[in-house]
């Protein structure tokens, strides 16, 4: 492990720190700050010509300050004549827009990977992306991670049986995610019928599949970002006569009204990833945090020593 360095920006370093502590290496030395405009300031403290070196940074709030200092800091090891830069991007923000869905609106998706891919990175390892197509959208090689196996063990530590459980689609669009479940840990399988009123609200409109009636309905999805749709979607569950919900979502993006929404609807509890960093005012005891540290650290690992990631998830099942 010689020749491999990681480097963290400074939006979740807490995480760096556990993939480093995974590999038992050191996390690399960086000094990052702003100048008096307001200018990102990074140097790489390190030597890492002929290195292999990834760069840890989710792409979450603040968005635009995150994104820029990622970029800034693969420039910078680009400069520094590092062998090959891999970032490592647990949560790829500005990911919703990944398609023209009316007139006169951008593709932010493709333009960030753009960005990325021009600053110099060489490859990118990212988590559960809002929309698999994404991966396409880069020039460059990407390793495409999942958290379902990290939430698949939980919910079997809780000593559910398939009879117990009744695995729940938030939307129409998730439903593969939701049979991938079920295939792991049995039960029904049912589906919200969820439409959407604006392009920042969504209404769950009807229930398909099932039964739900005493069970423990568990819903899985990519990100939970003000709560409204699973919220929403939760109620919908409670009236088909769930006896508990759990939530389970990758990103805990939890922006806006997303704490009280919770507070205030019928989930039993909410299990996100440490993908992104959850401040103080979002840790209420409905929400508990699962790190996928390990998992990116073996990927790391894999991808140093060019190794298959897909293996990595036939291994899991077994």
């Amino acid at each position: 492990m010689r020749e491999l360095k990681i480097f963290s920006g400074r939006a979740n370093r807490e995480l760096a720190r556990d993939i480093c502590g995974c590999l038992n290496i050191p996390l690399g030395e960086i000094a990052l700050g702003k100048f008096p405009d307001g200018e990102n300031f990074c140097k790489i403290e390190e030597d890492v010509r002929g290195r292999d070196v990834y760069l840890v940074q989710p792409t979450c709030p603040p968005v635009n300050d995150n994104l820029m200092e990622l970029l800034i800091m693969i420039d910078s090891c680009k400069r520094a004549s590092a062998d090959r830069i891999t970032a490592v991007i647990p949560y790829f923000g500005y990911a919703r827009q990944d398609r023209k869905d009316e007139g006169r609106v951008p593709i932010t998706a493709k333009l960030v990977a753009n960005l990325i891919t021009r600053a110099g990175a060489d490859r990118v390892l990212a988590m559960d992306l809002h929309a698999a197509q994404i991966q396409g959208f880069f020039d460059v090689p990407v390793d495409h991670l999942y958290a379902a196996p990290v939430f698949n063990e939980h919910f079997l530590s809780m000593g559910l049986t398939a009879d117990d459980i009744a695995i729940v689609s938030p939307d129409e669009g998730s439903i593969k995610r939701a049979i991938g479940h079920v295939k792991r840990l049995g039960g029904k399988l049912a589906i919200v019928d969820k439409r959407r009123a604006t392009a920042l609200k969504t209404v769950a409109e009807n229930l398909i599949g099932g039964p739900i009636e005493g069970k423990v309905a568990l819903m899985f999805d990519d990100m939970v970002s003000t709560a409204g749709s699973i919220c929403s979607a939760s109620r919908l569950i409670q009236a088909a006569g769930a006896r508990e919900i759990h939530v389970a979502a990758t990103h805990g993006v939890l922006c806006g009204p997303a704490i009280t929404n919770l507070q205030d609807s019928p989930i039993t509890s909410l299990v996100v990833s440490d993908s992104i960093p959850l401040t103080d005012d979002h840790r209420i005891p409905k929400i508990r945090v699962l790190s996928v540290a390990p998992l990116l650290a073996e990927a790391i690992k894999r991808i140093h020593h060019d190794q298959s990631i897909s293996a990595l998830f036939r291994e899991r099942k077994k």
